[in-house]
C-alpha cells in the first residue's frame, strides 16, 4: 500500500506541474494559423480586478488616478537592462525645489493657525524667576505639592487645625492655611531685613542646597546646608572664636576704627532663623529658643509645631514646595533690604546701634577728647604738637589718658 500511494502522489505532482515556457514557445513557433488565436495567460490563482468579466454589473466607473496619468505621460527609456524599453525603469522628474517652495508657502500661510500654551509649569522657573509674596496663589501651592502630608497614622494631633481632610489614608493640608502662614512669615523676614537684622537660612537635606543658597543670596543673609554644629549659639564664644566680622554703616559701607571692638566682642548671633527641615535640626531650634531667637519652619503633618515661632504648614518632603517657600522668603528679605537702603539715602535710619557698640563709641569719643586736651596743653607750653613716643610713633589712646591722669595727680598713682 505504501508503494501504491507513493506512485499516486508522484503522478499527481507531475500532472499539476504547468508546461514549460520553452515547450510552449516551440509549439507556437512551429504552428501557423491564419488568425492567430489569443492565448490566455497562465492562471496564477489571483483574479485581475481590471478584467471586465470580473466586475459587477452594478459597479460604477472609476476616474483615472493621478498615478496612472503620470505613468501614462512618463516616457519609457529607450533601452534597458533586458534590451526592451517597456521593461526599463521610468524616468521620474526631480521636484525637490518645487516641494520645498510649497512647504515654505504652507508654513507661512498656516504657521499661526492653532492654539498656543502661554503659561506652562517648569520647575527651573523657580530659580530663574523666583516668586515673591505677591505671587503666592493656591494654584502655585497646589502645583508645588504643598498640600500632601504624611500617612494618617503618623500625624501630630497639634496639626489638626492645618489639616483639610484625609484622602486614601494621607492627610491633606489646607492650602488656605499654607498661604496665610507663608505671607505672615514673609512679612516677618521683610521687617527683620528692614531693621538690619542677621537672617540664617538652614536646609540640610539632599537637594536643598540650591534652595537655601538662592534664598540667602536674595535676602543678603547667611545659609547653612551641612550639619549644624551643636553649641554654635549657646557656646559661640568658644566655637565661633576668631571668626571674621565687619562693621557697616546704614549704607552697608565698611567702617574703620572698630578693630579693637571686633576682637574683644562676642560672636554674632542670628536675629532670625529660617529652617526648611525642622525634624533634622531640633538642636538648632532648641538653642534658638534658649537665647530667644525667633524661628520660621516648614511644619508637616508629623512635625511638632511648637518647635518654631512662625510655622508654615506645608509638605517638607517636596523640593518644589520648599523651592517656592524659599524663593518667597528670599524675595521678602530682598524687599526689606531695598527699603532700608532707600530710607538711608533719605537720611532715615530704621535700626538702632547695639549697646556694646554705643559704649565703645562713647569710650573712643572720650579718649579723643582727652588726647586733644593733652595736645593743646603741650602746644601752650611750647612742646610738640602732639603726644608722640621717642621713636616718633603715636601713643596708644589708653596710654595717653593714663599719662594725663598721672600728671594731674602729681605723680601719685592709685592714691585716694
Amino acid at each position: 500500500m505504501i508503494i501504491r500511494e507513493f506512485g499516486l502522489r508522484q503522478s499527481q505532482k507531475a500532472l499539476a506541474r504547468p508546461l514549460r515556457h520553452a515547450c510552449l514557445r516551440a509549439s507556437l513557433s512551429t504552428t501557423t494559423f491564419q488568425d492567430p488565436p489569443t492565448l490566455s495567460p497562465t492562471p496564477t490563482g489571483v483574479p485581475d480586478p481590471s478584467d471586465p468579466g470580473m466586475q459587477s454589473p452594478n459597479a460604477q466607473p472609476q476616474a483615472p488616478s493621478i498615478f496612472s496619468a503620470k505613468r501614462a505621460q512618463t516616457p519609457s527609456r529607450a533601452g534597458g537592462r533586458h534590451g526592451g524599453g517597456a521593461r526599463g525603469r521610468p524616468a521620474v522628474p526631480d521636484t525637490t525645489v518645487e516641494d520645498y517652495e510649497e512647504k515654505q508657502r504652507l508654513r507661512r500661510q498656516l504657521g499661526r493657525v492653532g492654539s498656543r500654551l502661554e503659561v506652562t509649569y517648569r520647575p527651573a522657573d523657580v530659580f530663574l524667576n523666583p516668586p515673591g509674596p505677591g505671587d503666592v496663589t493656591l494654584e502655585l501651592l497646589l502645583a508645588s505639592q504643598a498640600h500632601m502630608g504624611h500617612h494618617a497614622s503618623l500625624w501630630n494631633p497639634a496639626n489638626a487645625r492645618y489639616i483639610y481632610g484625609v484622602r486614601q489614608g494621607i492627610h491633606i493640608i489646607s492650602l488656605e492655611q499654607t498661604a496665610a502662614h507663608l505671607r505672615r512669615a514673609a512679612r516677618v523676614v521683610e521687617e527683620v531685613a528692614y531693621r538690619g537684622g542677621l537672617i540664617l537660612f538652614v536646609g540640610t537635606r539632599p537637594g536643598q542646597t540650591q534652595i537655601v543658597t538662592q534664598a540667602a543670596r536674595l535676602a543678603r543673609a547667611c545659609h547653612l546646608f551641612t550639619k549644624w554644629t551643636p553649641g554654635s549659639i549657646t557656646n559661640s564664644e568658644v566655637i565661633l572664636a576668631g571668626m571674621p566680622m565687619q562693621m557697616l554703616d546704614e549704607h552697608d559701607n565698611p567702617v574703620d576704627g572698630f578693630d579693637r571692638h571686633i576682637n574683644e566682642r562676642r560672636p554674632l548671633v542670628p536675629d532670625l532663623v529660617v529652617c526648611l527641615n525642622p525634624l533634622e535640626n531640633y538642636v538648632l531650634l532648641h538653642e534658638c529658643a534658649l537665647v530667644n531667637v525667633p524661628t520660621i519652619g516648614v511644619i508637616d503633618t508629623n512635625v511638632e509645631p511648637t518647635w518654631v515661632t512662625y510655622g508654615i504648614p506645608a509638605n517638607d518632603d517636596s523640593l518644589r514646595c520648599l523651592a517656592v517657600i524659599g524663593s518667597v522668603l528670599g524675595r521678602a528679605g530682598e524687599e526689606g533690604h531695598r527699603r532700608r537702603l532707600e530710607d538711608a539715602r533719605k537720611g532715615v535710619v530704621a535700626w538702632q546701634t547695639p549697646l556694646d557698640v554705643q559704649r565703645f563709641m562713647e569710650l573712643q569719643r572720650d579718649n579723643a577728647e582727652r588726647e586733644a586736651e593733652v595736645a593743646a596743653r603741650q602746644v601752650n607750653k611750647g612742646g610738640s604738637a602732639g603726644p608722640e613716643d621717642s621713636d616718633g610713633g603715636l601713643r596708644d589712646p589708653w596710654a595717653v589718658a593714663a599719662a594725663a591722669q598721672e600728671k594731674d595727680t602729681g605723680g601719685q598713682r592709685g592714691g585716694f
